[in-house]
């Protein structure tokens, strides 16, 4: 009997244990989020049959790929990108409208992490930066608060906002790269001096090492079958340079000092993967008892494929040397947290159009404009229709922002009307909406998207839907973003590692169901002004 009791007792007491232990939520030791910028979706099966082992393909092969996910606001650009996938929000809710706008009620122009009351630490004025202009929390924001702040967040990128909106309000600290002294700073809104394994990785001046080996194509140059022969006509120039053509001279900025030219290389991309491993090594991410979380933003896959177009060999090598630098992360990450300890995503801010001519010379409708022109014309007709001049203050981010003491006398339903009147009749305009006013004559999806976009004081009143194919660029090389066309908005998205499935969805899923899966995965409240779904299938049961 008394035999009979203690096994009981003891089996009781296990029992106990175990749920005592089970009933704690597990967690990964760190969660990485990659942002390539300007990353088209296509680009994962493009490029599939040169990728290594290791980088894309180990995310596509052992993770889970959601296949259709798409930006669901306007304009798609940098910053509400990076805003819209850790808020799991859209400009509407969290105020990142653009990269820059127009303060509706001072008139004042504003970019979107500018911040006139910190001071740079580290650089020139370009720390004069912080997230205030962010109303929202992230998901690193909610994480630091479901663990009393023990967890730590950082953000990493070439650009201020690729890694500021992302790190969060009350992130550890952000870090930029400041073009004027090549070094990565940040401001006195995170900490008051730069840490000293930061100070130590400046002073290595990597970036110099980089750049000054040029830019020489990975592979033979003649088996970059999926990109446009090397000089063309659709691609843009290096300083100096008389046709867009390997080998690019890079070496050539480290004498002149252009520390800044880094940006346009793929070695900007592998100067950011080396500064992320510095700052996991240092700081012991993923090694505490809580989880850790660090943003990576590669931010030069969008100059290059600004000044190059997504058809040129320099965007498909980009790809080739951005899927090594994957490669050797994921192998840091093993060693430094451990496989299988750590979540990893990966996603873009948005993609990027074909270059116009390229598509024209291909027969394919398109063109790029020059919108600032139409500013001055739409001002002129709107003077001699009103009597008063300069009434649109400018036309930036697709939207007509009106000169508010210019029409304070006058009717402003009237001046839309006329504005939208004089749109309208401009070659490669679909439509335009007013933002102001309801209006349920338009196609619900596209329309919802500009309703998603649209914060009233930094909008303009206005939004112009331009034909398919066509975008507003200052120059006829390259190419640029912004619209709802997939090419714009359809973004890759895949998980892997720990708490993450095998496999992939043909569902459709939203930017901003990123921000509400990962809080999902963790057990944390999702981010305050989060819109998102859960995408269930990417969780393990």
């Amino acid at each position: 009997m008394k035999k009979t009791s203690l096994l009981l007792f003891l089996l009781l007491f296990i029992g106990k244990s175990a749920y005592l232990q089970s009933s704690k939520p597990d967690r990964p030791k760190l969660v990485v989020g990659i942002v390539v910028d300007q990353m088209r979706w296509d680009y994962l099966y493009r490029y599939f049959d040169r990728y290594q082992e290791g980088g894309f393909k180990r995310l596509m092969q052992e993770g889970f790929n959601c296949q259709k996910a798409y930006i669901n606001y306007l304009p798609s650009y940098t910053a509400p990108g990076h805003a819209g996938i850790y808020t799991g929000s859209v400009p509407a809710l969290h105020g990142i409208v653009g990269n820059d706008w127009i303060d509706n009620r001072s008139g004042k122009s504003w970019y979107c992490t500018e911040d006139t009351t910190v001071t740079s630490i580290g650089g020139s004025q370009a720390g004069k930066m912080s997230p205030r202009n962010m109303l929202a929390t992230t998901f690193s924001d909610e994480l630091r608060l479901a663990t009393n702040f023990r967890a730590r967040a950082f953000g990493i990128s070439i650009k201020d906002r690729g890694a500021i909106l992302p790190a969060g309000h009350s992130a550890n600290a952000a870090f930029w790269y400041d073009g004027s002294n090549g070094a990565f700073i940040s401001s006195s809104y995170y900490l008051q001096q730069l840490p000293a394994w930061l100070q130590q990785f400046n002073k290595r001046n990597v970036g110099d090492s980089l750049i000054n080996l040029n830019w020489h194509t990975l592979y033979p140059i003649q088996t970059y079958v999926q990109s446009t022969a090397d000089s063309n006509r659709y691609e843009g120039l290096d300083k100096g340079a008389s046709a867009p053509v390997f080998p690019h001279l890079t070496s050539a900025a480290v004498s002149s000092r252009d520390k800044g030219a880094i940006r346009s290389t793929p070695y900007g991309n592998t100067l950011v993967r080396m500064m992320a491993e510095a700052c996991i090594k240092a700081e012991g991410l993923g090694t505490g008892e809580v989880t850790d979380f660090l943003a990576i933003s590669f931010s030069s896959s969008d100059y290059i494929g600004h000044k190059y177009g997504p058809n040129a060999i320099e965007v498909e090598d980009s790809y080739l040397r951005l899927d090594q630098d994957l490669a050797y992360l994921f192998s840091f990450l093993d060693k430094q947290v451990g496989a299988g300890n750590y979540t990893v995503f990966l996603s873009a801010d948005h993609g990027g159009a074909h270059n116009a001519r390229f598509l024209q010379d291909h027969k394919i409708p398109a063109k790029a404009l020059g919108m600032n022109a139409f500013t001055n014309d739409l001002n002129q007709h709107l003077l001699q229709e009103t009597g008063v001049d300069s009434i649109v203050h400018m036309i930036s981010n697709y939207q007509v922002y009106f000169n508010a003491p210019a029409i304070e006398e006058l009717n402003r339903e009237e001046v839309k009307a006329a504005t939208k009147r004089w749109l309208m009749a401009q070659d490669g305009v679909t439509r335009v909406f007013d933002m102001e006013e309801p209006d349920n004559n338009h196609p619900s999806a596209l329309y919802n998207q500009a309703i998603n976009g649209y914060f009233a004081n930094r909008c303009g009143a206005l939004q112009i839907i331009l034909n398919p194919g066509w975008y507003d660029a200052y120059l006829p090389t390259g190419t640029t973003h912004g619209s709802w066309n997939p090419y714009d908005t359809h973004i890759p998205l895949i998980w892997y590692g720990w708490g993450i499935n095998t496999g992939e969805s043909y569902k459709r899923v939203n930017m901003t169901d990123i921000a509400a899966t990962l809080s999902a995965l963790l057990h944390i409240q999702e981010p305050n002004a989060c819109i998102g779904e859960v995408i269930e299938e990417v969780l393990k049961k």
